[in-house]
């Protein structure tokens, strides 16, 4: 019986304590409640906005590096494998050239929909709205 006894006054709870605490701690989420409904579009269209653009940024950015555009443009002009007559130079502008229009296409169409992503952002709220006002009526 040494663990029963043991148990039981471990568990023991004032229950007046827990009434008292319990009431403080709803009324605490219910302020916090509803000030995060309030505070919720100014984080959105502030704070929100902009965390969401610098990972929109960042993405692009990594986009960029994986793709390679800025290598390829770099190295434009200079001839690929060590082949530097005439016609080895001008194979490699030709395929460089090629490159760098497919990656430079391909790092538009990633930017443009980043941009589109961004501007989403703000309608996204007031589209939701619009659902919500929608279903009811």
């Amino acid at each position: 019986m040494f663990f029963k006894d043991s148990f039981y006054d471990i568990i023991k709870v004032d229950n007046n304590h827990m009434k008292a605490n319990s009431l403080t701690t709803s009324s605490k989420l219910i302020v916090q409640v509803f000030w995060d409904f309030l505070y919720f579009p100014l984080w959105w269209y502030s704070v929100g906005w902009a965390r969401f653009g610098n990972f929109l940024r960042g993405f692009v950015l990594w986009q960029e590096a994986s793709l390679g555009f800025s290598v390829w443009l770099k190295n434009l002009f200079r001839p690929m494998y060590g082949q530097r007559d005439f016609t080895g130079r001008l194979i490699s502008f030709f395929i460089r050239l090629t490159q760098i229009i497919f990656r430079g296409f391909m790092l538009l169409v990633v930017t443009v929909i980043a941009l589109v992503l961004f501007f989403c952002w703000a309608l996204l709220p007031v589209g939701i709205v619009y659902g919500i006002i929608y279903q009811l009526i």
